[in-house]
């Protein structure tokens, strides 16, 4: 269990060259800034980290938008880098661990989804992941349209939420681009680890615990996953179709407001 009074949570606010088009779209400068439930994401992010009980929360941009709120809200904020994981990775070795990662737009998180994360996350491990199985978020959002990873212990979508729980979780960060880009493919995850894994992904053998395991190991750390008890962790803002999903879901249901 990682005592969230000792961590450091890291929003990714980072945007591509030229903007994200769909923040364009909605016609702010940055997703984070679109508002749901009258409150722009990035706010409602920063304020559920608070509430959940961790001690620092620092928001990774190089929207100055983005950045102006962060620090109206009273939340310190680091430039951006070429990507997640050097953003991840320079906020790091400024902070050190632990540390929680989640996304400017994860516009339904939840204080419990981040006290559980911390709790369920196995001591002793290096880096804790979040993930939903297909049935829990089905459960919670019937019909949704997620990209599911398959694997044999069944069909797995992200979560955006990492802990990295000690120094030597930051060995990961090298393979974090990596696995960003192919997380539509794990096939092309398990032939990283070689043929017997890519064996064993081809024939539906591997869960996703060991993919995980296997590539915490490449690194030389303990890597694990957690279960998210509430489906309605893999949503987030990406493209219109969310956003609907998500107003209406916080319209609906006062708890999520």
């Amino acid at each position: 269990m990682t005592d969230l009074a000792e961590t450091t949570a890291l929003i990714l606010a980072g945007t591509r060259p030229g903007g994200d088009p769909f923040a364009k779209e909605c016609g702010v400068a940055h997703k984070g800034l679109i508002e749901v439930g009258g409150r722009a994401i990035l706010d409602r992010v920063a304020s559920v980290l608070h509430d959940a009980g961790v001690g620092h929360v620092v928001v990774s941009t190089n929207c100055d938008a983005i950045a102006a709120m962060a620090r109206q809200r009273g939340v310190d904020v680091i430039a951006s880098e070429a990507g997640p994981s050097a953003s991840v990775g320079a906020a790091f070795r400024r902070y050190g661990a632990p540390m929680m990662v989640t996304t400017s737009d994860h516009a339904l998180l939840q204080a419990d989804w981040v006290r559980q994360f911390a709790g369920d996350s196995p001591a002793g491990a290096d880096l804790s992941v979040m993930l939903a199985r297909r049935e829990v978020v089905e459960q919670a959002v019937p019909g949704t349209q997620r990209t599911w990873m398959r694997f044999a212990d069944g069909h797995w979508s992200g979560c955006n939420m990492f802990l990295l729980a000690t120094p030597a979780a930051s060995r990961a960060l090298a393979l974090w681009s990596e696995v960003e880009a192919n997380r539509k493919k794990p096939w092309r995850i398990a032939a990283r680890l070689g043929l017997g894994t890519l064996l064993g992904y081809a024939l539906g053998r591997l869960t996703l615990a060991d993919v995980v395991a296997r590539l915490g190991e490449r690194v030389g750390i303990d890597a694990r996953i957690v279960a998210a008890s509430d489906g309605l962790a893999a949503v987030d803002v990406d493209k219109a179709s969310d956003l609907a999903l998500v107003r209406s879901l916080v319209e609906s249901r006062p708890e999520l407001a």
